[in-house]
């Protein structure tokens, strides 16, 4: 059972990361391109994740600040810390 919860520690951190190349990618509109398959694989992971998150935005339509990664990787966090208590709790006791 440890291990269920060392895979899930491990998807979450890589989630995580993921998350946050990608927020710092989005600072060079220049790597961003469609032509990259490694961007591209980046956006196809954390798409899913982020999409739930941006309706968040602080600021105008001009000056929208987006907190959809922040977000994430809280919710990311929450998730791997209630997974790792209830395996623990149903069956490490």
């Amino acid at each position: 059972m440890i291990f269920l919860i060392q895979i899930i520690d491990n998807v979450i951190t890589i989630l995580i990361y993921a998350i946050v190349i990608r927020a710092i990618l989005s600072f060079v509109p220049q790597l961003t391109s469609s032509s990259n398959k490694l961007v591209s694989l980046l956006y196809d992971v954390t798409d899913p994740i982020l999409k739930p998150f941006q309706r968040f935005q602080i600021g105008g339509a001009a000056m929208a600040v987006d907190l959809s990664p922040i977000i994430a990787i809280i919710v990311l966090k929450l998730i791997g810390s209630l997974s790792r208590g209830l395996l623990s709790y149903f069956f490490l006791r």
